[in-house]
């Protein structure tokens, strides 16, 4: 058979279902290719993250015999067959992030929030997956997928398994700081940390002690590689976004905007996640005006 892969989004982050539908149709001696207009098909695979709202799907497949579309940007009940979930993923389709390892090693998250899709999807309980060596090999770099990896009841055994493979690693998505204890962050302080994210969504949940008692016990000395979504347009004032952001950065941590639906966010809102992000030097004032889009930036 010939395989064509379509990574619909594209937004400079490997698409980890289509390293494993490569390496499992490869182990059965099937010839697999990034999708061209020119060649004819067998099957296709279209795999998509983000819905419209992030990323528009105008790919029109006409010269394939069948079609799967898969990911959370079409459907969030599409699963991949167990054989090719287990399957350790082909990194050879993405060379331009060699040397570095993605995976999951626990699915779900017990939160049930309303702007995220993931309890929804994988389930209301934290739940181990796999272990580190389903998706590793030796790569000086793993980037962790999980959800909610402190929910796990098996992620101090998870956590060993990232400091016996002595690679960097990020914990992209985000850890739960609410769940951060001696015990967990005493394990995180072994592991050769590149970057640990957290989050602060609830503008309406003071979140202060819980990022203070990781400052506490953490042995991260750089506040870059102490990183915290701040969730925007979703339930929360301007204020409280700047609040947000300067209490973090006050504490040593690097905030980073996240935008809920941004085509409906304020121009504002837009404006606060570009000076942020940027990390341009920021600092809190009480105005309201003083941070109009279209203001001249120095």
């Amino acid at each position: 058979m010939k395989i064509g892969l379509i990574d619909v989004d594209s937004h400079n982050f490997p698409n980890l279902c289509l390293m494993k539908l490569s390496a499992y149709h490869k182990a059965k001696g099937h010839t697999v290719e990034w999708w061209n207009t020119k060649e004819r098909y067998d099957l296709v695979y279209k795999s998509r993250v983000f819905t419209d709202t992030y990323s528009k799907d105008t790919i029109t497949v006409t010269n394939a015999e069948q079609v799967i579309f898969g990911g959370t940007g079409y459907d969030t009940k599409n699963r991949l067959p167990p054989e090719v979930e287990h399957s350790y993923p082909d990194y050879s389709i993405y060379p331009q992030f060699f040397g570095i390892a993605y995976g999951f090693l626990s699915r779900g998250c017990p939160r049930n929030c309303g702007f995220c899709i993931v309890s929804g999807k994988e389930g209301r309980k934290s739940v181990k997956v796999a272990d580190l060596s389903e998706f590793w090999k030796w790569q000086p770099e793993i980037k962790i997928m999980d959800a909610n990896l402190l929910a796990c009841p098996d992620h101090e055994n998870l956590i060993e398994q990232l400091i016996r493979s002595r690679a960097w690693v990020d914990f992209s998505q985000g850890l739960d700081i609410r769940l951060v204890n001696r015990d967990n962050v005493s394990l995180l302080n072994r592991v050769r940390i590149k970057a640990v994210h957290f989050a602060w969504d609830n503008p309406d949940e003071d979140l202060t002690g819980y990022f203070q008692r990781f400052l506490d016990l953490t042995a991260i000395k750089s506040s870059r590689q102490r990183r915290v979504y701040v969730l925007t347009n979703y339930g929360s004032t301007h204020e409280q976004d700047l609040y947000r952001v300067n209490t973090l950065r006050a504490m040593g941590f690097d905030p980073y905007v996240m935008i809920y639906e941004r085509p409906t966010a304020p121009p504002v809102t837009r404006h606060l996640q570009r000076w942020v992000n940027n990390k341009r030097l920021f600092y809190a004032v009480p105005r309201f005006e003083d941070y109009i889009p279209g203001r001249k930036e120095v």
